[in-house]
């Protein structure tokens, strides 16, 4: 039993089979009947409640609020952003007809009198339904700013999908923002990617890179995307997070206007922000090893669980006991505890288990550790383990955990400064990206024929124009014209 559990494919054999197979095994989501969606099961979902609690009482505490919106939108709004649009228009899902009907050869046929006067679009992204809206909210600088966001999910027709990175349909949070002036706005949108890099990093335990997207990769609507940008083990860049400010684009093409301080008319400034369930992705491929998951503490399901090792019925119900009380004083410290009771299993499954579920801290006891009031403490992070006593044991497991969760993002940081290499030349950039991969710091002229050649020819595209870039002289690595700054560049998810 034990031995079929770790029949994961080793990342060094195949990187994408070891992740589909521990998406799988660790009983984190799986396919469905629908083609590209995906069922998120009860442990996957218990991480998603993890990171959406911690999102939403960040957004909360920078004086957000949440709403929810149309999961059906009508067509001829998107018509009235011409670049939003051009964007999302093929992946879009219509909705043509509202009913279905029985037929004697066909079986369940669409109705064709049953034709919708107006197609609807299954939600890609909640921009025009939310401009729409926020039209009748909008009539003075008094109204102003609105700070809403929404849990949602949203269905972009994906022709390749891949579970939690990218599926036809999946869920995420979209803040949208109004408010009376320009810089006002952009602040938001900085604000905004300041808590998703707060949350990546502290919680995530994964390194990000905080920049601009090139002017060829915004947001479609967009004046302005800031990006989250995190290395994957495999050298792969991911995007993992977006803020947007989207300028006046959408409040002229919904006529939102307010009166403003002099009382006069002027659009409302605005921007959107957004994480999804790719976070999960993430997660898996920035820490997970051939055992299965590691989950940083602060978004294990289970930060410790117990394992009873016993002879007969007796024993385990007096190595249960002593659990219950070592539980009930982890409880207390707010630590989430499992006691594995289970009869019909050795302890080598339970052991194998959830260290392929990620499980932080593993306990295990004994009857000769009853005796001597010791407990077995076997770490996910490191694989390792000793024996300490039980007594103060809540302190210690509470000292360890912040332990794990310091050393899990140290260990993050450390391969992403070894992954980022610096370049001068062309040829330089090729044989770094095919040899060794990662974030490459290179110069670019700022034109999108150099970005979209390059990525032609190589795959790897501009993640970012990191917020940290220092000005200096340079000559772009492919054109040979001048450039101010480094930028990044990746081959990514």
């Amino acid at each position: 039993m034990a031995k079929e559990l770790k029949q994961l494919t080793s990342r060094e054999e195949s990187y994408s089979q070891w992740y589909n197979d521990l998406v799988v095994k660790a009983g984190l989501a799986e396919q469905s009947a629908v083609r590209g969606c995906m069922v998120i099961k009860p442990y996957g979902y218990a991480i998603w409640e993890k990171m959406q609690a911690a999102l939403d009482k960040m957004f909360k505490d920078t004086g957000h609020v949440n709403a929810y919106f149309p999961l059906f939108i009508p067509k001829s709004f998107f018509a009235r952003e011409a670049d939003h649009v051009d964007g999302f228009a093929k992946e879009c899902a219509v909705v043509t007809h509202y009913r279905m009907k029985s037929d004697p050869e066909q079986g369940v046929v669409v109705d064709p009198d049953a034709r919708l006067e107006e197609e609807l679009i299954v939600r890609p992204t909640s921009e025009t339904i939310i401009w729409n809206t926020y039209k009748n909210w909008i009539q003075s600088y008094r109204d102003l700013p609105i700070l809403c966001n929404q849990w949602a999910n949203v269905v972009r027709w994906e022709m390749r999908t891949r579970l939690f990175l990218r599926t036809a349909e999946f869920l995420w949070q979209e803040g949208h923002t109004a408010h009376e002036t320009s810089e006002e706005a952009q602040e938001e949108a900085m604000k905004m990617i300041g808590v998703y890099k707060e949350f990546a990093q502290q919680w995530m335990c994964m390194p990000v890179v905080v920049g601009h997207k090139s002017p060829n990769e915004r947001f479609a609507g967009a004046l302005d995307t800031l990006t989250i940008e995190a290395l994957m083990q495999d050298g792969k860049a991911l995007q993992s997070g977006t803020s947007h400010f989207l300028g006046q684009n959408f409040a002229k093409a919904f006529d939102v206007q307010f009166a403003n301080r002099e009382g006069k008319l002027e659009y409302v400034w605005a921007t959107s922000w957004g994480v999804s369930t790719r976070l999960m992705g993430a997660l898996i491929m920035a820490h997970s090893d051939n055992n299965g998951l590691v989950l940083p503490p602060k978004l294990a399901p289970i930060q410790v669980v117990l394992v009873p090792i016993f002879k007969g019925e007796e024993q385990l119900a007096q190595l249960v006991e002593k659990f219950d009380i070592i539980a009930d004083k982890l409880r207390a410290k707010g630590i989430s505890v499992k006691i594995d009771d289970r009869d019909n299993m050795r302890p080598g499954f339970k052991f194998s288990e959830w260290e392929l579920k990620g499980v932080p801290v593993r306990m295990a006891m004994g009857g000769r550790d009853l005796e001597a009031g010791t407990i077995e403490v076997a770490r996910r992070d490191t694989l390792t383990k000793e024996s300490v006593s039980i007594d103060g044991i809540d302190t210690y497991v509470e000292n360890l955990l912040n332990e794990i969760q310091e050393n899990i993002y140290t260990k993050a940081l450390n391969f992403r400064e070894e992954m980022t290499t610096e370049v001068n030349s062309y040829d330089e950039f090729k044989k770094v990206l095919e040899e060794k991969g990662g974030f490459i710091s290179a110069h670019w002229d700022g034109s999108t024929e150099v970005e979209e050649q390059v990525k032609a020819e190589t795959k790897a595209t501009i993640r970012c124009i990191p917020l940290d870039a220092k000005e200096e002289e340079g000559v772009c690595i492919f054109s040979g014209k001048p450039s101010k700054r480094r930028v990044l560049f990746a081959k990514s998810y």
